[in-house]
């Protein structure tokens, strides 16, 4: 075996039933890992320097392909159900060293770094991968370990085994398909298979600490943060993909804290990861120049980004492999950023979502009560590519705003963020990206410019004393005006050319949020329940 690390490494591969036949490359830098990358043929490099790569059949996430072992002091805990499907232990192990056997015929690339910018709460986690753009995918989006000389005593508190070529039988292995996302919580381990899409990698280490975050005191979110002329102006973007999240958090008159994940323990918020992984199909160069600066840059990945194979220019309109074409890149790429990855508490927490009913105000402010009711109901539409098979918006609720990444019941994420914002006297904004003057197909999306004034007219504290009119159904306090957008498209129904064909659909969307709530109903007091929308 060629192996690329110090000969007294402390913990290899070996303790994982992990016998490597080949070479095994550990922690090599950027320029290496595309070289090997490139030499493989895994992935090509466009002009002006970023490796493109394709993922094939997956260009999303498999949510029904996830599965959790169920053993041990975590099975009281898991919030069982359609998010966390249980997976016996024989189970798991049977599939483990199937993948061990697989991995270890192969090289492999190692990387070894931290969920965490906090070092008190931070996670140690190692990635075994097949392929180096996958292994660099993993150095983007961790946060790396700048002294090395530590890494010869690197001890894992995680490890993902990431076999993209390996396919599983369902009917031997216990598993829906050939695609499987497994994780152990008493091993310490993930297992990933059957499937190339590289974001299967953060999100299993994000659901992890969904699990570990939460039990030492300290929430764990899906939201991007950011600051604004100090480092106790710290807003938090709540989203699922598609809603926004990157591309209002990296504003060039804020540093960003991090783009996707974060913590917020007694003192503040950090970031759990290192990297950023931005959505780019159709990427405005002047609406969002310094995310667009990062898919010509050297060290970033374009996951089904269309590349022309004789002049390598990149064609970031095309969406004929996938609408969720991806650039995954090291923060350190963006211009004003927060080195640490942590700040202070948040003065404002906003709610992104994309509404395909176009009946949601653009911005309105909600009480505590209404907070807790829009977190715990996390209302957006699936935006077409991010995951396997929406094709097109589709309505969906997903609890805190990441219900697929959140193994513990979402009643314990919405406790602490009320406590928490509480404490702060955070204002919490709900913000609507999606459609305005009709629903998808008739409207149109919410102009990103309209967009930003707003927010940024809410972190500077220009809403906070202005006059609002209540919204009838949804019961949220809507600007009457905001300096830079017309005030006609603050109230939803003057947008739309029919009145009544509005009340139906805000109407029909009012419903789908009582009926989804009523899984929450036994849990939360009775003024969240209040703070449901009004219909007759």
């Amino acid at each position: 075996m060629q192996n690329s690390a110090p000969e007294h490494l402390r913990h290899g591969l070996e303790s994982l039933g992990l016998t490597a036949k080949g070479a095994v490359h550990w922690n090599l830098p950027e320029a290496q890992l595309v070289e090997h990358a490139i030499r493989r043929d895994e992935a090509c490099l466009a002009a002006d320097g970023p490796l493109v790569a394709t993922t094939g059949e997956h260009t999303g996430r498999s949510p029904n392909d996830k599965f959790v072992v169920r053993k041990g002091d975590s099975a009281a805990d898991i919030w069982w159900g359609k998010v966390n499907v249980p997976i016996e232990q024989t189970a798991f192990n049977a599939l483990r060293d199937r993948v061990c056997e697989h991995l270890g015929a192969r090289d492999l690339f190692v990387f070894d770094g931290y969920a965490g910018a906090d070092p008190r709460y931070r996670l140690g986690v190692r990635v075994v991968n097949e392929n180096a753009w996958q292994n660099l995918f993993a150095r983007n989006m961790f946060v790396r370990e700048t002294d090395l000389s530590k890494l010869t005593d690197f001890e894992p508190g995680f490890t993902v085994l990431n076999a993209p070529s390996f396919l599983a039988d369902p009917e031997r292995d216990g598993t829906r398909s050939s695609t499987f996302i497994l994780l152990d919580i008493s091993q310490r381990m993930v297992l990933i298979g059957g499937t190339q899409y590289a974001g299967e990698i953060k999100k299993s280490i994000f659901t992890v600490m969904n699990y570990i975050l939460p039990k030492r005191d300290v929430l764990s979110m899906h939201c991007s943060a950011n600051y604004g002329k100090n480092r106790d102006d710290v807003a938090l973007f709540f989203g699922l993909s598609g809603t926004g999240k990157t591309t209002l958090s990296a504003d060039p008159e804020r540093s960003l804290i991090g783009d996707d994940e974060h913590g917020w323990s007694a003192d503040g918020v950090f970031n759990i990861e290192g990297g950023c992984y931005a959505k780019v199909i159709r990427l405005d160069p002047k609406g969002e120049p310094d995310i667009y600066a990062t898919t010509r840059r050297f060290g970033t990945i374009l996951e089904n980004v269309v590349c022309d194979p004789q002049t390598r220019t990149l064609d970031l309109d095309d969406d004929s492999l996938t609408e969720n074409t991806r650039a995954s890149y090291p923060i350190t790429h963006l211009r004003n950023i927060e080195p640490s990855g942590c700040a202070g508490h948040p003065k404002n927490v906003i709610f992104l979502t994309c509404d395909a009913f176009g009946v949601l105000p653009p911005i309105s402010r909600l009480t505590e009560a209404q907070a807790m009711y829009h977190f715990l109901s996390g209302y957006t539409a699936k935006v077409a590519g991010t995951e396997k098979g929406v094709t097109e918006p589709t309505a969906t609720f997903s609890a805190c705003f990441g219900a697929p990444f959140m193994p513990l019941h979402p009643s314990v994420y919405a406790e602490m963020l009320g406590q928490r914002i509480a404490e702060q006297k955070a204002n919490v904004w709900l913000v609507n990206t999606g459609w305005t003057g009709g629903k998808y197909g008739v409207g149109q999306r919410m102009k990103l410019a309209y967009t930003r004034r707003m927010v940024n007219a809410a972190l500077a504290g220009g809403l906070t004393d202005i006059e609002t009119v209540v919204d009838p159904i949804f019961g949220v306090a809507i600007p009457e005006r905001i300096e830079g957008v017309p005030d006609e498209l603050l109230v939803p129904k003057m947008t739309w050319a029919d009145e009544a064909l509005f009340e139906a659909q805000a109407t029909k969307l009012a419903k789908m949020f009582i009926d989804n709530f009523q899984q929450f109903a036994d849990g939360t007091s009775d003024t969240i329940k209040a703070a449901a929308p009004k219909v007759d």
